[in-house]
């Protein structure tokens, strides 16, 4: 009886393989096809990083409920990282962009006590280390070693085609994970977590440490995304990528498309950045009076996002 099971769950294994499979080989054909028919390079990459940061923090906000507030300090960690090893060491620059994600994960294992705060707690606390972490980097008296308030520059390596490549391919690998969580057996316990930890618990669950992996590899795909980003700007100040704006712009853009799904952050940072990079920039009153109602629309009458208009009507979302 088992083994006919395992056979019947095959083929839905396989499509669910296959499905994941080939929205990653779309989406690394149109971003890679994309700088040849849109000239804006630059606007695309940004795009991909925002694409990134929204499917970092749905790896936890969608799967264990934690919501961030402060996800940018992991962002802003994993630029000044690499930006320091590309200054002081002979590292080729992708494995320093390896070490500024793996500097995100170890402030993240720094802050892991925080995990057992929760709702607003865990918000406001999270929003508070990471304004610690900028004030640290933007102090005066350690100029000499993060630059302080005067940035970092890191000409030397600057390439906006392998920068630009590099962020598809760490889209491509956080859109995996989405898909790893959403579908395995790590993503079920995930959700039992989050649904109920007290039962979860009892059913012999290790609560905190689910949670820990969780928001370590949160924080590490958040680092690379800021590593990357660094090498394709090369010169940034503290301001540029510890501002809050990117955190409030992560958590809208997975609530856009869809909290706990691997389509959503894709459709929602695609679609409403370039939806402020078309009217935001220019005319930023404008801007804010129609992202506030899209908001406030989406909040009233799509909590689930607009991919629950899919779902509503029996289609399977990815």
């Amino acid at each position: 009886m088992l083994k006919s099971t395992s056979i019947e769950s095959r083929p839905a294994t396989l499509r669910r393989v296959r499905g994941g499979a080939i929205l990653l080989a779309v989406l690394a054909a149109v971003f890679a096809a994309a700088p040849h028919v849109y000239g804006n390079q630059s606007l695309l990459f940004t795009i991909m990083t925002f694409i990134v940061l929204a499917q970092g923090l749905n790896l936890l906000y969608g799967f264990t409920g934690y919501l961030p507030f402060g996800y940018v300090g992991f962002f802003g960690t994993g630029a000044y990282a690499t930006s320091l090893l590309v200054m002081h060491t002979h590292l080729p620059v992708l494995m320093c962009v390896a070490g500024g994600g793996l500097a995100a994960a170890l402030i993240g294992l720094i802050l892991g006590p925080l995990l057992r705060l929760s709702g607003a707690y865990f918000s406001i606390a999270n929003l508070a280390a990471s304004q610690i972490i900028f004030f640290v980097v933007s102090n005066p008296n350690l100029a000499d070693i993060t630059g302080g308030p005067y940035g970092l520059k890191i000409e030397q390596v600057y390439d906006p085609q392998a920068s630009y490549y590099c962020m598809l391919a760490v889209l491509l690998a956080a859109c995996a994970l989405a898909a790893y969580f959403r579908k395995s057996g790590f993503g079920m316990t995930l959700r039992a977590v989050k649904q109920d930890p007290v039962s979860a618990a009892m059913a012999g669950i290790d609560v905190v440490r689910t949670r820990l992996v969780a928001w370590l590899v949160s924080a590490f795909v958040a680092g690379l995304a800021g590593g990357v980003y660094a090498w394709g700007i090369s010169v940034f100040y503290p301001d540029a990528v510890f501002t809050l704006e990117f955190s409030v712009f992560a958590i809208v853009f997975v609530l856009f498309g869809g909290v706990g799904t691997v389509i959503g952050p894709i459709v929602g940072a695609s679609v409403l950045y370039t939806l402020y990079a078309a009217i935001g920039i220019s005319t930023p009153q404008y801007f804010q009076f129609i992202y506030g109602g899209l908001i406030v629309l989406l909040v009233l009458f799509l909590p689930g996002g607009l991919l629950s208009l899919l779902q509503r009507r029996g289609i399977h979302v990815f």
